[in-house]
């Protein structure tokens, strides 16, 4: 057998199945997801605008945040959920017309967005009350 025969058993073996990812346990049927955070607008003049966060939502439902101010590092916290990052960071500012963008593509808008805004493109969520 040649070198390059044995290369390729060799590379195929440690192809087996045992090495494919697998779907997360029943536990933790989510798996991982990214999103960015853009405002319009930085009421407390803190964080800027455009994308100010990126982060993770993890498998057992946690979501960790990154701010990207400071730099060149920022800071990064942990919340219990989504919701509680939404609740304790997102709400709290409507003036700052906030978008989340997931990495398949969905959006959820929170903040004081005019109807037109609203309703250029039917597939994103808003989080916007009149009372907001």
């Amino acid at each position: 057998m040649t070198e390059a025969e044995q290369t390729t058993e060799e590379e195929t073996d440690t192809k087996s199945p045992d090495l494919a990812p697998k779907r997360p346990a029943r536990l933790a049927p989510e798996g991982i997801r990214t999103f960015t955070v853009a405002r319009q607008y930085d009421e407390t003049g803190v964080s800027g605008e455009g994308v100010v966060i990126e982060g993770v939502t993890l498998a057992t439902g946690q979501c960790i945040a990154h701010w990207l101010f400071p730099p060149p590092r920022g800071s990064i916290a942990v919340f219990d959920s989504m919701s509680d990052f939404i609740t304790v960071h997102i709400r709290p500012h409507p003036s700052n017309r906030t978008i989340i963008t997931y990495d398949d593509g969905e959006q959820e808008r929170f903040g004081l967005f005019t109807e037109e805004e609203k309703s250029d493109d039917e597939n994103i969520q808003s989080d916007t009350s009149p009372n907001n």
